[in-house]
C-alpha cells in the first residue's frame, strides 16, 4: 500500500504523534537532535505539538492566508512534564476536530500554494510526526519503528510536496538533470513497489507501481529504510540500503531536496 486512505492517514496521525509522546515521556528534553542541526528534543516536541496546533487554527478558521508561528492558540510547551505531555498528544486530536467541524473539501491556506481542501493537512502533519519520530528515537540511541505502509505512503507524499515546491522559481537546479531518472525499489517481506522519478523541466515527475524500468541510479531497501535515506534520515552508506548505478546522481538529488 503506497497511499493511505483518509481514515487511516487520521489513525496515523494520532498513532505516530502517541508514539513520539511516549520516545520523549521522562528523557532530558535537552538532548540534541542530531537530524536537525541546532534542535534539543524539547525544540522537536514544540515543532511537532505546535505545528499540529497551527495546521488546527488555520483549518478551524478556514484560512486563507497563513497563520504566524507566534499567534498559535496555546502554542507555548508547558513546563510541567504531565502537562507537557498531553499538550502533545493533544494536538493531533485538535487537527481531526477541526476538519471535522470545517469539513474536509473546505479549501484552506497550505504551504505548497494556493488553498487546498482541509483534509490535505491530516496527511501532512501525519508525516511531519511520523519523520520527526525517527529523528527523537535517533537522538536516543533507540531503533525506529515505521510500518511499511506508513513509510510507503511517506515517500509518496514527500515526492508530492517536493513536486510542489519545486514550482516556486527559488531553486539553483533541478534536483536531476536532463535525461537522468531515480528508482526507488521498496521490498517488505516480498511485498515490492516501485518508485519512478524523471526531470521534467526544472520539476520533477514521479510514478509509483507498473513495471519497473531501467534508471540512472536505483536505490534499494525496505520501505523504512528508503524513506528514511530520501528525508535524509539515515546516509546513503547505511547497509540497510543498495544503491546500483550512478551514486553522484542519488547525491545530487539529497542535496537539492531538502525542504
Amino acid at each position: 500500500m503506497v497511499h493511505l486512505d483518509l481514515e487511516l492517514q487520521a489513525e496515523g496521525l494520532v498513532g505516530e504523534t502517541d508514539r513520539l509522546a511516549d520516545v520523549v515521556r521522562g528523557v532530558d528534553s535537552s538532548v540534541p537532535v542530531p537530524t536537525c542541526p541546532g534542535w534539543s528534543l524539547s525544540d522537536l516536541i514544540v515543532h511537532v505539538g505546535r505545528g499540529h496546533r497551527w495546521a488546527a487554527a488555520m483549518i478551524a478558521d478556514r484560512a486563507s492566508e497563513r497563520l504566524t508561528w507566534d499567534a498559535v492558540p496555546e502554542g507555548f510547551l508547558p513546563t510541567d512534564a504531565d502537562e507537557a505531555d498531553v499538550w502533545l498528544r493533544d494536538s493531533a486530536r485538535l487537527v481531526l476536530e477541526a476538519v471535522e467541524k470545517t469539513g474536509g473539501e473546505v479549501r484552506v491556506w497550505t504551504p505548497v500554494g494556493g488553498l487546498l481542501p482541509a483534509r490535505w493537512w491530516i496527511r501532512r502533519r501525519l508525516h511531519e510526526a511520523t519523520v520527526h519520530g525517527a529523528d527523537a528515537a535517533l537522538a536516543l540511541g533507540r531503533a525506529v519503528s515505521l510500518s511499511s505502509g506508513l513509510a510507503a505512503d511517506g515517500l509518496s507524499e514527500s515526492l508530492d510536496i517536493l513536486q510542489a515546491a519545486l514550482a516556486f522559481p527559488n531553486r539553483e537546479q533541478p534536483p536531476l538533470p536532463e535525461g537522468a531518472t531515480l528508482r526507488i525499489d521498496a521490498d517488505d517481506d516480498g511485498a515490492q513497489q516501485c518508485w519512478m522519478v524523471r526531470p521534467r523541466g526544472n520539476n520533477i515527475g514521479w510514478t509509483v507501481g507498473g513495471e519497473p524500468a531501467a534508471a540512472t541510479v536505483t536505490v534499494r531497501g525496505t520501505s523504512a529504510s528508503v524513506f528514511l535515506a530520501m528525508m535524509r534520515r539515515i546516509p546513503a552508506t547505511d547497509p540497510r540500503l543498495e544503491i546500483t548505478g550512478d551514486r553522484e546522481i542519488f547525491d545530487r538529488w539529497l542535496a537539492a531536496t531538502v525542504f
